[in-house]
């Protein structure tokens, strides 16, 4: 046997493995925000990269209408976003699936005043400076406050600013209020008061709430990794809610918190405390009619306040349970 044949054989045989093994990893993208929950542990430990037999390139988002662009170019085939910049996105029918309710919002976004701005009540809100992410769930309900408050929302000066940009301005007195979540939540809180939490809103008939979603196009090739992506949150919620004090002792699990979220050490146990984070038996119900109502009536409060064109007549393409479903 001559050493060229064998040699071109062997090169075939390497490229083609290199090749399937390139085809069964699916490397993908994933768009993650600070926000403080459970899942981040995992997020930090390779837990999604074990479970999905992928490398996963994380990058993080300030805010759920830059993600939803990076999902739409394609640049991203996972990414987490708040349920009013999903809303919108649905209502571009944009080829997009919700999977998983990452979390209910509570105490965790909330509308702070800085002291010295001089507002000790609601309607000291009008002509002051109030930031927040447009198209977010702090957008969504600084209006619904504003709307329960019946204050006109022209009657504020509400500046769009991603949360660096509202710490900053906060730091240099640049603003009176904002509508926003951790890091800035925690930098507000510092100097400021809490006219109202996205917990209070959602007892008033706004809830708001995050969620993981995936591109229609990488779902239907790889519905494995999704359904692994799911599973890995689902843990890692069930190990903080069977017991939340044990978890919170932990230390290594708080400081994986602080990396990757900026919150304050200190304010991680209120911040998780704030919200519900769905186990898996209450995640194949609520990825059904409660999730395409809570999108419908989202969709419609932002019609409403002229943030998008249409409602369309049915969500349901948007939301699935068969990635939490066996």
């Amino acid at each position: 046997m001559s050493y060229i044949p064998y040699a071109r054989r062997l090169l075939a045989v390497l490229t083609l493995s290199s090749l399937t093994l390139a085809a069964q990893a699916a490397d993908f993208t994933v768009a993650y925000q600070t926000t403080v929950d459970p899942a981040k542990v995992a997020q930090a430990d390779g837990a999604y990269e074990k479970a999905s037999k992928s490398e996963i390139d994380w990058r993080k988002f300030d805010g759920g209408a830059e993600v939803i662009t990076a999902v739409a170019s394609g640049d991203v085939q996972i990414g987490y976003v708040g349920s009013s910049p999903l809303a919108a996105a649905a209502t571009r029918q944009l080829p997009i699936q919700t999977f998983l309710i990452a979390t209910q919002i509570g105490a965790a976004e909330a509308l702070v005043a800085r002291n010295g701005s001089n507002i000790g009540k609601p309607e000291d809100l009008i002509g002051k400076k109030v930031a927040v992410p447009f198209v977010s769930t702090g957008h969504y309900s600084l209006l619904a406050a504003l709307k329960h408050w019946n204050i006109d929302p022209t009657k504020v000066q509400i500046l769009n600013l991603a949360p660096p940009a509202i710490i900053s301005a906060w730091k240099r007195g640049d603003i009176d209020a904002t509508y926003v979540w951790d890091p800035a939540l925690g930098v507000a809180k510092e100097n400021g008061k809490v006219l109202i939490t996205s917990g209070e809103l959602s007892e008033l008939g706004a809830p708001t709430f995050d969620a993981w979603i995936v591109r229609k196009d990488f779902a239907e090739k790889h519905p494995e990794i999704v359904r692994a992506f799911a599973k890995v949150t689902l843990d890692a919620y069930a190990d903080y809610r069977k017991d939340p004090k044990a978890w919170l002792a932990n230390q290594d699990n708080i400081a994986k918190l602080v990396k990757l979220s900026g919150a304050k050490a200190e304010d991680i146990p209120l911040l998780l405390q704030g919200n519900v984070f769905p186990l898996a038996a209450d995640q194949a119900t609520a990825l059904g009619a409660p999730t395409t109502q809570a999108i419908t009536d989202t969709a419609r409060f932002l019609k409403e306040q002229g943030k998008v064109d249409a409602v369309l007549p049915d969500y349901t393409p948007y939301v699935s349970n068969q990635y939490v479903t066996n």
